[in-house]
Protein backbone atom coordinates (compact mmCIF):
# COMPACT_ATOMS: atom_id res chain seq x y z
CA UNK A 1 0.00 0.00 0.00
CA UNK A 2 0.83 3.49 -0.11
CA UNK A 3 1.28 5.82 2.63
CA UNK A 4 1.96 9.44 3.07
CA UNK A 5 3.38 11.58 6.16
CA UNK A 6 2.02 15.38 5.61
CA UNK A 7 2.55 18.71 7.42
CA UNK A 8 -0.46 20.17 5.49
CA UNK A 9 0.21 23.81 6.20
CA UNK A 10 1.83 23.66 9.32
CA UNK A 11 5.39 25.44 10.40
CA UNK A 12 8.92 24.30 10.47
CA UNK A 13 8.10 21.97 13.38
CA UNK A 14 6.13 20.18 11.64
CA UNK A 15 7.76 19.17 8.85
CA UNK A 16 10.22 17.83 11.06
CA UNK A 17 7.95 15.48 12.65
CA UNK A 18 7.29 14.39 8.99
CA UNK A 19 10.86 13.21 9.10
CA UNK A 20 10.83 11.82 11.85
CA UNK A 21 7.80 9.83 12.13
CA UNK A 22 8.70 8.64 9.07
CA UNK A 23 11.99 7.02 10.65
CA UNK A 24 10.10 6.00 13.23
CA UNK A 25 7.52 3.75 11.28
CA UNK A 26 11.15 2.51 8.96
CA UNK A 27 12.29 0.93 12.60
CA UNK A 28 8.35 -0.84 12.93
CA UNK A 29 8.40 -1.72 8.92
CA UNK A 30 11.47 -2.84 7.72
CA UNK A 31 10.23 -3.30 4.13
CA UNK A 32 8.96 0.56 3.42
CA UNK A 33 10.41 2.18 0.41
CA UNK A 34 10.36 5.80 -0.10
CA UNK A 35 8.71 6.69 -3.59
CA UNK A 36 8.90 10.39 -3.32
CA UNK A 37 9.40 13.55 -1.12
CA UNK A 38 8.72 17.07 -1.00
CA UNK A 39 10.35 20.03 1.05
CA UNK A 40 8.19 22.09 2.55
CA UNK A 41 8.06 26.49 2.81
CA UNK A 42 10.62 25.87 5.40
CA UNK A 43 14.44 25.79 4.57
CA UNK A 44 15.33 24.24 8.02
CA UNK A 45 17.52 20.75 7.11
CA UNK A 46 15.26 17.12 7.34
CA UNK A 47 12.04 18.72 7.44
CA UNK A 48 9.58 17.71 5.03
CA UNK A 49 6.13 18.95 3.88
CA UNK A 50 5.31 15.19 2.79
CA UNK A 51 7.08 11.79 2.29
CA UNK A 52 5.24 9.07 1.12
CA UNK A 53 6.28 5.17 1.04
CA UNK A 54 5.15 1.65 0.08
CA UNK A 55 4.94 -1.06 2.14
CA UNK A 56 3.42 -5.00 2.03
CA UNK A 57 1.90 -4.07 5.77
CA UNK A 58 -1.60 -2.74 6.10
CA UNK A 59 -0.91 0.04 7.87
CA UNK A 60 -4.80 1.33 7.85
CA UNK A 61 -5.05 1.65 11.20
CA UNK A 62 -2.32 4.47 11.26
CA UNK A 63 -4.54 6.97 9.01
CA UNK A 64 -5.48 10.30 10.76
CA UNK A 65 -3.46 12.69 12.95
CA UNK A 66 -0.31 12.13 14.92
CA UNK A 67 0.74 14.91 17.69
CA UNK A 68 4.16 15.85 18.41
CA UNK A 69 4.75 16.84 21.64
CA UNK A 70 8.05 18.68 22.11
CA UNK A 71 9.64 22.49 22.41
CA UNK A 72 10.52 24.13 19.03
CA UNK A 73 13.90 23.19 18.13
CA UNK A 74 13.91 26.46 15.80
CA UNK A 75 12.24 28.89 18.11
CA UNK A 76 13.16 28.11 21.57
CA UNK A 77 10.90 30.97 23.52
CA UNK A 78 8.03 29.55 21.35
CA UNK A 79 5.20 28.59 23.71
CA UNK A 80 3.37 26.25 21.49
CA UNK A 81 4.36 22.42 21.96
CA UNK A 82 1.91 20.32 20.03
CA UNK A 83 2.71 19.79 16.57
CA UNK A 84 0.55 18.04 14.27
CA UNK A 85 0.65 16.07 11.03
CA UNK A 86 -1.27 13.73 8.94
CA UNK A 87 -0.92 10.24 8.09
CA UNK A 88 -3.33 8.93 4.65
CA UNK A 89 -3.70 6.06 2.99
CA UNK A 90 -3.72 6.67 -1.02
CA UNK A 91 -5.65 4.26 -3.00
CA UNK A 92 -2.67 2.89 -5.48
CA UNK A 93 -3.99 3.02 -9.22
CA UNK A 94 -5.06 0.35 -10.79
CA UNK A 95 -2.63 -1.84 -13.70
CA UNK A 96 -3.70 0.06 -16.89
CA UNK A 97 -1.65 -2.48 -18.79
CA UNK A 98 0.45 0.29 -20.67
CA UNK A 99 3.26 -1.03 -22.26
CA UNK A 100 6.65 0.81 -23.78
CA UNK A 101 7.24 0.17 -27.44
CA UNK A 102 9.38 -3.45 -27.14
CA UNK A 103 7.24 -4.87 -24.53
CA UNK A 104 5.02 -8.21 -25.87
CA UNK A 105 1.25 -7.37 -25.97
CA UNK A 106 0.54 -10.79 -27.62
CA UNK A 107 -1.17 -11.88 -24.15
CA UNK A 108 -3.74 -9.29 -23.77
CA UNK A 109 -5.39 -8.15 -26.83
CA UNK A 110 -7.53 -9.56 -28.99
CA UNK A 111 -6.92 -8.92 -33.23
CA UNK A 112 -9.85 -8.46 -35.31
CA UNK A 113 -9.65 -7.99 -39.25
CA UNK A 114 -12.61 -7.18 -41.14
CA UNK A 115 -13.30 -5.79 -44.94
CA UNK A 116 -12.64 -2.60 -45.80
CA UNK A 117 -14.60 -0.35 -47.92
CA UNK A 118 -13.57 2.99 -50.15
CA UNK A 119 -10.39 3.37 -52.09
CA UNK A 120 -7.62 0.84 -52.38
CA UNK A 121 -8.17 -0.97 -55.63
CA UNK A 122 -10.44 -4.50 -56.48
CA UNK A 123 -8.22 -5.85 -53.18
CA UNK A 124 -10.04 -3.89 -50.42
CA UNK A 125 -13.49 -5.25 -50.32
CA UNK A 126 -11.95 -8.99 -50.94
CA UNK A 127 -9.44 -9.34 -48.39
CA UNK A 128 -10.14 -8.57 -44.90
CA UNK A 129 -7.76 -5.93 -44.60
CA UNK A 130 -9.14 -3.47 -42.31
CA UNK A 131 -7.41 -4.60 -38.61
CA UNK A 132 -8.84 -4.02 -35.19
CA UNK A 133 -6.81 -4.85 -32.04
CA UNK A 134 -8.66 -5.01 -28.48
CA UNK A 135 -6.60 -4.23 -25.14
CA UNK A 136 -8.71 -7.03 -22.93
CA UNK A 137 -7.81 -5.49 -19.53
CA UNK A 138 -8.94 -2.13 -20.41
CA UNK A 139 -11.55 -2.47 -23.24
CA UNK A 140 -9.57 0.27 -25.12
CA UNK A 141 -9.98 -0.69 -29.00
CA UNK A 142 -7.56 0.36 -31.69
CA UNK A 143 -8.50 -0.28 -35.47
CA UNK A 144 -6.75 1.36 -39.06
CA UNK A 145 -8.39 0.76 -42.34
CA UNK A 146 -6.02 3.38 -44.12
CA UNK A 147 -3.12 1.12 -45.60
CA UNK A 148 -3.80 -1.38 -48.35
CA UNK A 149 -2.28 -4.64 -46.16
CA UNK A 150 -3.59 -6.23 -43.21
CA UNK A 151 0.43 -5.87 -42.45
CA UNK A 152 0.41 -1.90 -42.35
CA UNK A 153 -2.82 -1.64 -40.49
CA UNK A 154 -1.86 -4.11 -38.23
CA UNK A 155 1.16 -1.61 -37.62
CA UNK A 156 -0.62 1.49 -37.16
CA UNK A 157 -3.42 0.31 -35.29
CA UNK A 158 -0.55 -1.46 -32.67
CA UNK A 159 0.88 1.99 -32.39
CA UNK A 160 -2.18 3.79 -31.75
CA UNK A 161 -3.17 1.24 -28.84
CA UNK A 162 0.47 1.65 -27.44
CA UNK A 163 -0.55 5.37 -27.47
CA UNK A 164 -3.73 4.78 -26.05
CA UNK A 165 -2.25 3.00 -23.45
CA UNK A 166 0.51 5.38 -22.45
CA UNK A 167 -1.96 8.31 -22.15
CA UNK A 168 -4.16 6.53 -19.76
CA UNK A 169 -1.28 5.57 -17.14
CA UNK A 170 -0.35 9.44 -17.64
CA UNK A 171 -3.96 9.86 -16.99
CA UNK A 172 -4.15 7.69 -14.08
CA UNK A 173 -0.82 8.95 -12.46
CA UNK A 174 -2.07 12.29 -12.83
CA UNK A 175 -4.86 11.55 -10.68
CA UNK A 176 -3.14 9.21 -8.30
CA UNK A 177 -0.76 12.56 -7.76
CA UNK A 178 -3.82 15.12 -7.30
CA UNK A 179 -5.34 13.37 -4.73
CA UNK A 180 -1.90 12.84 -3.05
CA UNK A 181 -2.06 16.70 -2.85
CA UNK A 182 -5.59 16.78 -1.55
CA UNK A 183 -4.72 14.86 0.94
CA UNK A 184 -1.63 17.21 1.93
CA UNK A 185 -3.58 20.55 2.75
CA UNK A 186 -6.01 18.35 5.10
CA UNK A 187 -4.95 18.28 8.96
CA UNK A 188 -7.99 17.00 11.27
CA UNK A 189 -6.66 17.90 15.16
CA UNK A 190 -8.88 15.74 16.21
CA UNK A 191 -8.14 12.48 18.71
CA UNK A 192 -4.29 11.64 17.49
CA UNK A 193 -3.59 7.97 16.67
CA UNK A 194 -0.30 8.07 18.16
CA UNK A 195 1.70 10.45 19.85
CA UNK A 196 5.42 11.43 20.36
CA UNK A 197 7.29 13.13 22.04
CA UNK A 198 11.08 14.76 22.62
CA UNK A 199 13.40 15.17 19.86
CA UNK A 200 14.31 11.43 20.44
CA UNK A 201 10.47 11.24 19.03
CA UNK A 202 9.31 8.38 21.64
CA UNK A 203 6.07 7.22 21.51
CA UNK A 204 4.18 7.92 24.28
CA UNK A 205 0.59 6.18 23.09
Amino acid sequence: MLVQISSGQGPAECELAVAKLFEALTHEYSDMELVSSHRGRYTKRGCFASMTFSTAHDLSALEGTMLWICRSPFRPHHRRKNWYVDVSVISEREDTGAFGEGDDLSSSIRIETFHCGGKGGQNVNKVETGVRIVHVPTGLVASSTEERSQYQNRRKAMARLRAMLTQREIDARNQQTSKAWGKHTRIVRGDPVRIYEGMDFKRKR
